[in-house]
């Protein structure tokens, strides 16, 4: 019953994220810019394609990036057996923020204007920085690494990586400091059918993939060596969900800049309104993720329109206290 309430909000959401922005567009007017589609269809006005252009591609890649988000978070607390990891924990996000930084500074100076340009760097650079971690969590005895080892790790990288964005910000001209960071923030507004289809085939193949370790993770929470006599190889686990954690995440970041506290809260709500079992939180997350994060877009395109405000602002202000709301009220032991 939740998750189908999930799934009715979402289409809710999804509706009021469609219809209110900058311009706000009736009833009337999707369904003549959706007609416009089909052959044999009336020609649609500038609004209308400003709809289908823009406002289309953007409310349903927030849903896709939301969903990536919830559900990196949920794969990252259950792997880690810890409530307080996020997505971006082994260096992901941060990694990906300092590609599209180098991207900014480096790019204007070999004018590199492709699409794609910004999404790979930002790719590439999640990729390397969790890969770097994974090297260097790794033991020198037997070559595996320790949850603690990563967790430390990745803490570490992310200190780095934010570091580099740093000294990067201080040499860049003005232009190119407002572009590291309004991206670092969050924002949404490059969106279009490419990035939706990119971000799409990345969320639905990672959670598809999460799916079928559900009862792996479910076994791993009541711990390592319990886990192992129960058949679970932990080892090659671990490299599964932390890599299906960073194409979804690395992919997310890549079109839409960082987005903070989304993975964080949203397995939070769940467990404390339907339980642990994670079959049900990888579902769950995808829904409430997408929800979240698209509510959050919906209040910075409307609170200064025609303005908008970065999308992560709007995550941190609302998930900073809905999370230490939850911490206070919350009693149950991960």
């Amino acid at each position: 019953m939740i998750l189908i309430g999930l799934a009715i909000a979402m289409v809710l959401v999804l509706a009021g994220s469609i219809r209110f922005g900058a311009i706000d567009f009736s009833t009337s007017d999707i369904f003549h810019a959706l007609a416009s589609i089909f052959p044999g269809g009336p020609d649609a006005t500038l609004d209308q394609r400003i709809l289908l252009e823009l406002r289309f591609p953007r409310a349903i890649l927030c849903v896709l990036v939301g969903a990536s988000l919830g559900v990196g978070g949920t794969l990252m607390q259950a792997l880690f057996r810890n409530p307080i990891v996020e997505p971006g924990l082994i260096g992901t996000s941060s990694g990906a923020a300092l590609g599209s930084a180098v991207f900014f500074v480096i790019g204007s100076f070999v004018s590199i204007n492709s699409f794609w340009s910004l999404p790979l760097a930002a790719s590439i650079g999640g990729i390397v920085s969790t890969y770097v971690v994974f090297v260097l969590a790794r033991s020198r005895e037997d070559g595996r690494a320790s949850i603690m080892m990563l967790l430390l790790t990745g803490l570490a990288i992310n200190a780095l990586c934010m570091s580099g964005i740093g000294f990067l910000s201080y040499l860049a001209r003005d232009p190119q400091a407002r572009s590291i960071t309004f991206w670092s923030l969050g924002t949404l507004s490059g969106a279009n059918w490419g990035s939706v289809t990119a971000v799409g085939i990345s969320m639905v193949g990672g959670t598809a993939f999460a799916l079928r370790y559900a009862k792996h993770l479910n076994a791993l929470m009541i711990g390592e060596e319990e886990a192992i006599y129960l058949g679970v190889n932990v080892n090659r686990l671990r490299w599964v969900i932390l890599s299906i954690n960073v194409v979804i995440v690395a992919v997310a970041t890549a079109f839409t800049g960082v987005i903070s506290f989304v993975g964080l809260i949203v397995p939070h709500i769940l467990r404390m309104a339907g339980g642990a079992d994670n079959r049900y939180l990888i579902v769950g997350s995808a829904l409430l993720g997408a929800i979240l994060l698209t509510l959050a877009d919906v209040i910075a395109r409307v609170s200064l329109r025609p303005a908008e405000l970065p999308i992560g602002i709007v995550t941190a202000v609302v998930g900073v206290p809905v999370f230490l709301s939850l911490l206070r009220r919350s009693r149950y032991v991960f």
